[in-house]
């Protein structure tokens, strides 16, 4: 199930279960070749079933320079009483893509519901294209007087500030209103995902949805939507030579209280639970269900009207020089293991591509010990290196080094 993605690799693969995608592009080349001929290193992702039933959760890497939206895979639904594909009604429609090297898209999808599990990988398969659509919209809208630029690509004016001398670029742009295009774009493509899935006849989204988590990765810029429960970590070294893990969103859940004073204002409930008294959840206003245990999704139509609403949080940040990788999670991994767990078990695993499936292990095991009356929950995670594989081990080895400075001598 764990896959490492190489850029010069140019398929489209999905494990066995359909929980894990890579989608490459069709052109290959894209540089970054190391000495012994294969691609460097860009991410690692995998997805481990819980013991709840089907693995839920879906994850998927896209590094492509262009490529047509066509329906993916056909889903075989059980939502229904009868098989029936479920196939979103978007037109193939070719446009530019992520770049291809330093250009990627990575995202974590977490379904709930008698339906999550189609709703996440529908949602897994589109949303990526659905974002570049939209942005790349925005940007032929604003890109009248110079039809020259290049829309997408490695090193797109809205990707970097300086051309390849050093020189400021004069097309760049500023990192406010680089975030207010992309925040634009993710709120536009994540409203088309939530009226979409709206259209699937196969598939009942009232009382089931997903979350999504996804990191944008273009030059040195990161962009980072976040909608429900999951979670961006950042790992990164401090000027004094420490590891540091830094949470890049926050979990939208019903105990935020922006959150719930925007359900309640809706007429929906927030409550807990007698044998959960700290996992408040978000009910109908007359009704006891269904109990979301996130206050942000796509899908979920019976609670729409109630305050749970499908506009992502978008952030952005430059990537500075000791920034290491980020991981995006599910909650069955953030439930159970802290930011600084994850970040350091990436960091102590031998060989990175396997760095996502160590943390799902971990995850999966910590469930079994500290709550072994529960049912173990599905567990994915991806990691994204923003630095070679050398050049990440020597940072770690530096600040280690660093560290075992600054501790004082034995005896004072």
């Amino acid at each position: 199930m764990g896959i490492c993605a190489s850029s010069r690799r140019v398929r489209q693969e999905e494990d066995s279960d359909e929980n894990v995608v890579y989608v490459m592009d069709e052109q290959g080349g894209g540089g970054g070749a190391d000495g012994d001929g294969h691609g460097r290193k860009v991410a690692s992702l995998f997805s481990q079933k819980g013991k709840k039933g089907p693995n839920q959760d879906a994850v998927i890497l896209c590094q492509v320079r262009a490529c047509t939206v066509a329906p993916p895979s056909t889903h075989r639904s059980a939502c229904r009483r009868r098989r029936a594909s479920v196939a979103p009604s978007v037109p193939p429609h070719p446009f530019p893509g992520f770049g291809m090297e330093d250009g990627v898209f990575c995202g974590v999808f977490d379904g709930h519901g008698r339906c999550g599990q189609f709703i996440s990988k529908l949602v897994r398969d589109y949303l990526p294209f659905m974002i570049l659509s939209h942005r790349n919209a925005l940007l032929l809208r604003g890109s009248d007087d110079d039809d020259d630029d290049p829309v997408f690509s490695d090193a797109s004016p809205a990707a970097s500030s300086t051309d390849g001398s050093g020189r400021s670029s004069p097309n760049a742009l500023a990192p406010a209103q680089l975030l207010e295009e992309w925040r634009e774009a993710c709120a536009n493509a994540f409203q088309a995902m939530d009226k979409e899935l709206k259209l699937q006849a196969n598939v009942d989204c009232n009382f089931s949805g997903t979350t999504a988590v996804c990191a944008i990765k273009q030059g040195k810029d990161l962009i980072i939507a976040n909608l429900g429960d999951s979670r961006a970590v950042l790992a990164t070294m401090s000027e004094t030579g420490y590891l540091k893990a830094v949470q890049l969103t926050t979990d939208q859940k019903p105990n935020v209280p922006q959150e719930a004073e925007r359900i309640k204002r809706s007429n929906g409930r927030v409550f807990a639970l007698k044998d959960e008294p700290s996992v408040l959840r978000v009910w109908l206003p007359d009704e006891d269900c269904p109990g979301l245990a996130m206050a942000r999704s796509l899908g979920d139509y019976r609670l729409k009207r109630h305050g749970v609403v499908s506009e992502p949080e978008v952030t952005h940040r430059r990537v500075a020089p000791g920034d290491l990788f980020i991981i995006l999670a599910t909650d069955g991994v953030w439930d159970v293991l802290s930011n600084e767990e994850v970040v350091s078990i990436v960091c102590a695993t031998p060989r990175k591509q396997h760095a996502s499936k160590a943390v799902a292990e971990a995850a999966a095991q910590r469930w079994r010990t500290r709550y072994p009356a529960s049912r173990v929950d599905d567990c994915s995670a991806v990691c994204l290196f923003l630095r070679d594989q050398q050049d990440w081990a020597s940072s770690v080895a530096v600040a280690k080094a660093k560290a075992a400075a600054a501790r004082p001598p034995h005896g004072r």
